[in-house]
């Protein structure tokens, strides 16, 4: 369906990036599920597929250059452009805090360096790349979390912290240049504590409760917010 907007969801073969990838081709988008696990990945895809969605899966290894541009190749000969992306992808390498090595007085740097990354670069650069095909009227939600607050900071668990905290500054930047009258908006969404493998049995909230967030940030109508911090729709502090 060459109308159709198009969406792409990375980190999305499982929890919130599944939730969302159903729920955006439920409103009507053409969804790339983007996952470095090419055999989960096609297994999520199919499973949408029977429901009667319009998805398909993207290999996609965000920390990695060549897949990245190959994503964007992708987008621009077969679509010519990208409506939503979603910057879902992320890794939670800390110790638990009952670790030592999860304070930060004792933190390896490399933890720290691969949490940024996934969680932060990668993003910062998905955001250079399909800016330009979105054609002035695209949105991005890069998908944070109340542990880089600043106005809420606390110990332990840094690589996380840090790395989502510097998220939420390339969504400030990218806001800033972008300007207020551009038609791309670019939001940060926390989530909220949702039981995903990372957020584990215990959290607060399920999946689809989770995903609402994001979904309303990737659907936002002309006069919208952008660089912005939500959670549940609603705004946060940094």
């Amino acid at each position: 369906m060459p109308d159709q907007p198009i969406a792409i969801v990375t980190g999305a073969y499982r929890g919130l990036g599944y939730e969302t990838c159903r729920q955006l081709a439920k409103q009507g988008y053409q969804v790339l599920l983007g996952a470095r696990r090419g055999a989960d990945g096609q297994a999520a895809v199919d499973a949408l597929v029977e429901e009667g969605l319009h998805v398909s899966f993207a290999l996609l290894d965000v920390t990695d250059e060549a897949s990245r541009l190959s994503l964007r190749d992708r987008l621009q000969q077969v679509f010519g452009r990208v409506d939503i992306l979603v910057n879902n992808a992320g890794i939670f390498p800390d110790p638990a805090p009952s670790d030592p090595q999860s304070s930060i007085l004792q933190a390896d740097l490399e933890t720290l360096r691969r949490a940024f990354e996934t969680n932060t670069l990668a993003a910062l650069r998905l955001c250079q790349l399909l800016i330009p095909l979105m054609a002035e009227k695209g949105r991005i939600v890069n998908v944070s979390s109340g542990m880089g607050q600043l106005s809420d900071m606390n110990g332990f668990c840094p690589a996380y912290r840090l790395s989502k905290t510097a998220l939420n500054a390339v969504t400030r930047i990218f806001a800033d240049e972008l300007g207020a009258d551009s038609g791309i908006k670019i939001n940060s969404v926390c989530p909220g504590w949702v039981r995903t493998e990372m957020g584990g049995e215990n959290a607060h909230l399920s999946i689809e409760e989770g995903v609402k967030g994001i979904v309303w940030a990737a659907t936002l109508p002309a006069d919208g917010p952008s660089g912005g911090f939500f959670r549940h729709g609603e705004p946060i502090p940094w």
